[in-house]
């Protein structure tokens, strides 16, 4: 496979980023002295380490080609789902059911999206594992609270698995005029999630004065996601050239990327307020565990998928 020289710049850009990161971090930490300004340097500097490694990861698999980026995103779809079920204990009546969504339903999907099933991929966990799911579990016999049982599996499922495998999806579309380029549209979505992300907790810790949803999410505030949608949006805006967009549609993809991750953020943390827990794990030191790494994702990723799909295949 052909070395994609926009990729190793774009690689190299966002290398940059992490070593002027981390070097700021040394410098700030050496340089503050309350206990508050302490705290929050110590998370930034945490969330720089996890950085690195994350970052790391998704080189290896887009270095390794579609196969690697879907294997990527296929086990991030299985810890994701491990983590959302650990939420609400199953019962022995569920177990069947989700050795199906774990050992079943994940690998089909994604071995419908490497084999470009736009079709079946699109309905397969919506409609045929909406059906299956409730039906297995039923069979157990275990009538006790099967309603929300149910819904919660299913859920988890169109979360942590249908709408992650949008992302690796955006490498089936046939865009024309961008043959073999999909690695870098997958790039720039999560690229721009990502940035969102960080630019919202810069803007917010800076400026940030007024909660957005201080009952849901205390730490987001008016001013952090003023500032890091519109950060986004023209950072998205700038890297037109590596899409199949114009620099005006890529403002617009960009924009829309970053409110459904905020979304998605949203919608994520409110979940974990009604289970009572502050992260939905610890896999990622300084960033919880994996669902709050791509609650942004789940939100993001079906909605660029599908309006690159409508308006450019």
């Amino acid at each position: 496979m052909a070395i994609d020289r926009e990729l190793v710049w774009l690689s190299a850009g966002v290398l940059g980023l992490l070593v002027i990161a981390t070097a700021v971090g040394a410098i700030l930490r050496r340089n503050v002295v309350s206990d508050s300004a302490i705290a929050t340097v110590d998370n930034l500097n945490a969330r720089t380490r996890a950085w690195w490694a994350m970052c790391a990861v998704f080189a290896l698999a887009v270095a390794m080609g579609p196969i690697g980026s879907i294997l990527l995103f296929g086990l991030t779809s299985f810890l994701a789902l491990r983590e959302f079920v650990t939420l609400t204990p199953a019962r022995s009546g569920d177990h069947r059911a989700l050795f199906w969504a774990f050992f079943i339903v994940i690998p089909v999907q994604y071995l419908l999206v490497a084999g470009g099933w736009y079709g079946l991929f699109s309905i397969f966990i919506p409609v045929y594992a909406f059906l299956f799911i409730p039906v297995r579990a039923a069979m157990a016999g275990d009538t006790t609270d099967f309603l929300g049982r149910a819904a919660k599996t299913q859920w988890a499922l169109m979360i942590c698995v249908y709408c992650v495998s949008h992302a690796p999806a955006l490498l089936m579309l046939e865009i024309p005029g961008y043959a073999e380029q999909n690695l870098k549209l997958l790039f720039f979505l999560v690229f721009v999630v990502q940035a969102s992300d960080v630019l919202q907790y810069i803007w917010g810790k800076t400026l940030g004065r007024r909660p957005i949803a201080p009952r849901v999410s205390p730490g987001k505030t008016v001013e952090g996601f003023v500032g890091g949608i519109v950060s986004a949006t023209l950072l998205g805006a700038a890297m037109w050239w590596i899409t199949p967009f114009s620099p005006w549609q890529a403002g617009a993809m960009s924009l829309t990327i970053a409110l459904m991750g905020f979304a998605g953020g949203l919608t994520m943390s409110a979940i974990k307020r009604d289970r009572g827990i502050k992260d939905y794990g610890t896999m990622i030191k300084g960033h919880g565990g994996i669902m709050d790494r791509i609650d942004s994702i789940c939100f993001a990723a079906p909605v660029f998928f599908h309006l690159t799909h409508f308006f450019f295949v």
